[in-house]
């Protein structure tokens, strides 16, 4: 695995954010991808030691494109200049949560967990009401040390607890939350040695994985909507 052709080629893309290099640069983006899926695969190996519903995974079921959608944005670049992958039981889908990775230069690379898709209320019911029920496991989970080193909890939020929750309730900032995920940023000098890379990876993401059972349980009727 060599990530630095991933590095390379994302960082060229940056600076090159146009239809005419991409299509005239599509085999150095093979081989920065093919790199990717020997990482993401390498990757779900180390998770599957700990979390073994995600072993069954191909990577090339897990990624997202490269491809923007425009139609809505000021930012008219036509790619985002990043590898993007979830791991979880069901592959990519936002639920159940899993294990995010972002591969992007210029130290905007990053390690996530948790439900970041604030659209889906149903979701967020459901994660709402099981923190109104379980506030104490939560609280358990968010301030065991090793987690606290690591991670904060963030998440769209409303200014007021939502209704049919009591304000003077213990978590009642977290019933603000619409989402609820984890960000461990990474510097590109950290995916200098791939090696190295997983094995930190691995780690943060098993510090995580009480967090991300959390949300599952509160989210295992939940049902995607249909499209």
């Amino acid at each position: 695995m060599d990530t630095q052709v991933i590095l390379d080629y994302l960082s060229a893309l940056s600076m090159n954010n146009n239809r005419e290099w991409y299509h005239a640069n599509k085999e150095e983006y093979k081989k920065a991808n093919d790199e990717f899926l020997g990482l993401l695969q390498a990757l779900i190996a180390e998770i599957g030691k700990f979390d073994s519903s995600i072993l069954h995974n191909n990577p090339k079921d897990l990624t997202f494109k490269i491809v923007r959608d425009t139609r809505f944005s000021h930012d008219k670049s036509p790619y985002n200049p990043a590898f993007r992958a979830h791991v979880s039981s069901k592959g990519k889908l936002p639920v159940p949560v899993g294990y995010y990775l972002m591969i992007k230069p210029g130290d905007q690379s990053f390690l996530g967990g948790g439900l970041f898709a604030d659209m889906f209320k149903d979701a967020t019911r459901m994660v709402r009401d099981h923190i109104d029920r379980n506030g104490e496991e939560w609280e358990k989970i968010i301030h065991e040390p090793e987690f606290e080193r690591y991670f904060t909890v963030q998440g769209t939020s409303l200014k007021k607890v939502p209704a049919g929750y009591k304000t003077e309730h213990p978590q009642a900032e977290y019933l603000k939350f619409k989402s609820w995920y984890l960000e461990y940023p990474l510097k590109d000098e950290e995916l200098n040695d791939a090696d190295a890379f997983l094995t930190k990876a691995a780690e943060i993401f098993r510090i995580m994985k009480p967090f991300n059972d959390y949300l599952n349980k509160a989210l295992a009727d939940f049902k995607m909507p249909a499209r």
